[in-house]
């Protein structure tokens, strides 16, 4: 097993600066960013009582941090407090923003979030994109990109990076997809077919989720496995709050686990993977069910309105999702798993047999299992602040491409 890597990332996948009086004033001005992105608004004096350095140098930082965009300053700090007001400093709602995309099997969705964290823009196109060749995919997507930045830039916000959650196998360098089963995918060099006017990262669809759980989640542990889905299946493994990409960088293919070694043939090669039994075509197939563009709506309100078909239906994925986690949280022990995508509308109906299988299988203690309130909007929001984050990591750098 690999070590954990850093979340690869528009500003450089988690270089160390050097230990130099320039590295140690890049450190700096991260600190003084995430402080208050966390914390803000703060006065000076606020920030550097946090950050353990003198009011004197903070102001320096803060200055540069102003002129660079990246703060802004609020006034007089709110009345009440001994002595003289300090002016409260806040991430700016205006400069570079995080871009984020996502190509699912039936969408394509595009954000702009700010430094702030808020969403600020979206655009989603729904169209089936299996067989489709690449090409007009990706001409579809520019254009939703195009406004989206557009749209952003009436209200002062510039393009820091784009980020790109892809159905498949991403290679390490970021921008090729080696293999996209459910697209029919395979080689392809998206940072070909994107435009290259800022800087770009292809990741696979689960990490940028599990990121998005791990950076927006509430209680979200350090360690856990995050599993999603809507067609396929994926999964990301964070350890200390890193995701673990593995040698080749394909780590995490849950839904190509075999749970039944003589079932139906996957588009991956295999018989029998989870996503033949747990993603969303094959539940409404064992349900009987024609697809339509909800389908986890249809399946939610059919399970509400107690549909004995779609019920076990739903039970019998529950039971192999089940199975297959049962491996991973026996060799990797994580802290707990966590449901999103498409299984956080399913959840009801799919934890008690899935809890129930791994409580049977584990080797060790139960594993909590919860449900991500970010639902299917995890991997385009993990995308679009993974770029927000490289910013915080290195506001200096930010800077120089200014």
């Amino acid at each position: 097993m690999t070590a954990p890597l850093h979340e690869a990332h528009p500003a450089g996948p988690g270089r160390a600066l050097p230990d130099t009086q320039q590295g140690m004033r890049r450190r700096n001005l991260a600190r003084v960013m995430h402080t208050v992105s966390a914390e803000g608004p703060l006065s000076r004096a606020a920030v550097a009582s946090r950050i353990g350095l003198t009011r004197a140098a903070v102001s320096t930082l803060v200055d540069e941090l102003i002129r660079s965009g990246l703060l802004e300053e609020l006034g007089p700090e709110r009345p009440g407090r001994v002595g003289r007001p300090g002016s409260a400093l806040a991430v700016s709602r205006r400069g570079p923003a995080g871009i984020g995309a996502e190509i699912g099997v039936d969408h394509l969705a595009v954000c702009a979030v700010d430094l702030r964290g808020e969403v600020r823009f979206r655009a989603v196109r729904h169209g089936a994109n299996r067989g489709r060749t690449p090409g007009p995919v990706i001409a579809e997507l520019t254009a939703l990109v195009r406004r989206v930045v557009a749209e952003a830039d009436g209200e002062g916000l510039w393009p820091a990076g784009l980020a790109v959650a892809v159905p498949g196998l991403v290679a390490r360098d970021a921008r090729t997809v080696v293999r996209a089963p459910n697209l029919h995918w395979n080689d392809t060099d998206l940072g070909a077919l994107l435009p290259a006017d800022f800087p770009l990262t292809v990741g696979n669809e689960a990490n940028f989720g599990a990121l998005a759980e791990l950076w927006l989640g509430e209680g979200t542990p350090r360690d856990f496995l995050h599993v999603s889905a809507e067609i396929g299946i994926g999964a990301a493994v964070v350890v200390d709050g890193r995701v673990l990409r593995g040698t080749r960088g394909f780590a995490g293919e849950l839904g190509h686990v075999p749970v039944r070694p003589d079932g139906p043939e996957c588009p991956c090669g295999g018989r029998g993977c989870l996503e033949q039994y747990a993603g969303e075509e094959a539940v409404l197939r064992a349900a009987g069910l024609e697809p339509g563009e909800d389908r986890v709506g249809l399946l939610a309100g059919r399970a509400a309105n107690d549909d004995a078909a779609v019920r076990r239906a739903l039970h019998d994925a529950g039971e192999a999702l089940g199975i297959a986690l049962t491996g991973a949280v026996n060799l990797l022990d994580p802290e707990g798993v966590v449901l999103g995508g498409a299984l956080a509308g399913l959840a009801p109906w799919l934890l008690p047999s899935l809890r129930d299988e791994l409580a049977r299988r584990t080797a060790g203690p139960a594993c909590p299992v919860s449900v991500s309130r970010l639902g299917p909007e995890g991997p385009l929001l993990g995308a679009a602040h993974s770029v927000v984050r490289a910013v915080l990591d290195d506001p200096a750098g930010v800077a120089e491409r200014t």
